[in-house]
C-alpha cells in the first residue's frame, strides 16, 4: 500500500495483520481521487476531510498528500489509531491533523461542537457492520458538520446499498470497482 500521488506519492503505508482492517485499495483510491480532483491536481488545496473509520488512514493521508488544509481521522481501536499516527509520522506529517480515538459518531459530535466544517467526509467501516452506515450517514444528514458543496462518500461491498437518502443527503453517483463500491452523496 501506497500514497498513490502528490507531496508523499509513492510512499509506503504500514498495515496490520489479523485486524478487522480492510484498507482501500491503492486502485480504488485512486479512482477515488481521479474522480474528485477531475483533472486539476490543484483540486484540493486547502480542503477539511473527516476520514471516519479510518483504519490505515490511507484516504485522508492521501488528501494530505492532494493538498488538504485538515484531515479528521476517527478510529476506535487503540492499535489502529496508533498506526495511523505512525504512517504519518513515517511521512514526517506532524501538523494538519488530528485523530479521535472514539466512535464515529461520537466524534461527529465533539466536531459538530467544536464548528467544524468538513468539504468532503469519507466513509469506511468494516463492511461486515452495515448498520455503521446508516448511523454515520444519518448523523451526517442531521448535523451541521456540512455545507452545500460538501461532498460524502461511502465505501462499501459491491453488494450491499447503504441506502439512498438519509435525511439532506442525497447519493447523486454510485461507482463500483472490482467487489467494492463507491456511494457518493451530496447535501440538498
Amino acid at each position: 500500500m501506497r500514497v498513490i500521488a502528490g507531496q508523499f506519492r509513492s510512499r509506503p503505508l504500514r498495515s496490520l495483520r489479523g485486524m478487522d482492517i480492510r484498507p482501500t485499495s491503492d486502485r480504488l483510491r485512486e479512482t477515488l481521487f481521479d474522480v474528485l480532483c477531475a483533472g486539476n491536481p490543484d483540486a484540493l488545496a486547502g480542503t477539511t476531510w473527516l476520514d471516519l473509520y479510518a483504519g490505515t488512514g490511507a484516504v485522508g493521508i492521501e488528501a494530505l498528500s492532494r493538498g488538504a488544509r485538515r484531515v479528521y481521522f476517527v478510529e476506535s481501536a487503540k492499535p489502529v489509531a496508533e498506526l495511523i499516527s505512525a504512517n504519518l509520522k513515517s511521512l514526517g506529517i506532524s501538523e494538519g491533523f488530528e485523530i479521535a480515538r472514539t466512535d464515529a459518531v461520537k466524534a461527529l459530535l465533539q466536531w459538530e461542537s467544536a464548528r467544524v466544517a468538513a468539504d468532503f467526509v469519507f466513509l469506511d467501516p468494516p463492511y461486515r457492520l452495515h448498520e455503521e452506515y446508516g448511523k454515520a450517514l444519518t448523523a451526517l444528514a442531521e448535523g451541521n458538520l456540512l455545507h452545500a458543496s460538501s461532498l460524502v462518500i461511502a465505501e462499501h461491498d459491491k453488494r450491499f446499498d447503504p441506502g439512498q437518502n438519509f435525511g439532506r443527503l442525497h447519493r447523486s453517483r454510485e461507482l463500483k470497482q472490482g467487489d467494492a463500491a463507491l456511494s457518493f452523496y451530496r447535501p440538498e
